[in-house]
């Protein structure tokens, strides 16, 4: 069995793989070594993968596990100008792509408190891509750094053109998100004809619903990126 750890911003998630199958998934808000071991010693874990964006953690477990940077083996090639710097989950969203998607370009979607779209050929080539803020951070943006407009919340009804403030901040902020990915989509597909999309992060529902160009949607897809990781560096 695999040990996925993906230690976020606010959520730490835990998932055990059988070679490709994910079984399980546990999440806390710190991270629990209790948890953890009891994941190792009741799963019979032999391997164990950490990517995270918080500080270092001494890692004092019964299996030595590899703890993801830019430095790690990968099964495909980035063509990125500074690799030191590329968050591990567009890291593993590339992987995990390249490796349930073979032999095909795809665009993927991570859709979060940030929104990233990175690009990866059907070579295993990954291109890099774009970082822009999420909904939840232009909702809360607009709201902080004026000095009238409300906080608003995804709003499943959006109007091309709104006819009061509510409605024309939803607009300006959903409308906004969807011209920009379905753009990046259009451009891609005039070079890449077979180009694949796929969305995942936890804003998935909402360009499942809206957006225009046909897509596919896996909410874990970091998680069997990692493990596709963790399974090229055994």
């Amino acid at each position: 069995m695999n040990l996925i750890i993906d230690i976020g911003n606010t959520l730490v998630k835990y998932a055990i793989f059988n070679e490709d199958l994910l079984i399980d998934i546990e999440k806390s808000s710190v991270v629990d070594f209790v948890l953890i071991n009891q994941m190792i010693s009741t799963k019979k874990v032999k391997s164990v993968i950490v990517s995270s964006v918080r500080e270092e953690t001494d890692w004092n477990l019964g299996v030595n596990p590899i703890i993801l940077s830019y430095k790690t083996n990968f099964p495909i090639k980035l063509n990125y100008h500074t690799p030191e710097t590329l968050g591990n989950d567009r890291i593993a969203n590339a992987v995990a792509c390249s490796v349930l998607y073979p032999n095909k370009d795809v665009l993927v979607i991570d859709a979060g408190s940030c929104i990233t779209m990175d690009f990866i050929d059907k070579n295993k080539v990954y291109h890099g891509g774009r970082i822009s803020p999420g909904l939840k951070m232009r909702y809360r943006s607009l709201h902080e750094f004026t000095a009238k407009l409300p906080k608003l919340c995804i709003n499943l009804e959006s109007k091309v053109i709104g006819q009061n403030t509510n409605e024309s901040i939803v607009s300006g902020v959903q409308q906004g998100v969807l011209s920009e990915v379905n753009t990046i989509i259009d451009d891609l597909k005039k070079e890449n004809e077979d180009l694949f999309v796929i969305v995942t992060g936890g804003d998935t529902f909402f360009f499942e619903k809206e957006l225009k160009n046909s897509i596919f949607a896996d909410r874990n897809l970091v998680l069997k990126g990692l493990n596709e990781i963790l399974k090229y560096n055994a």
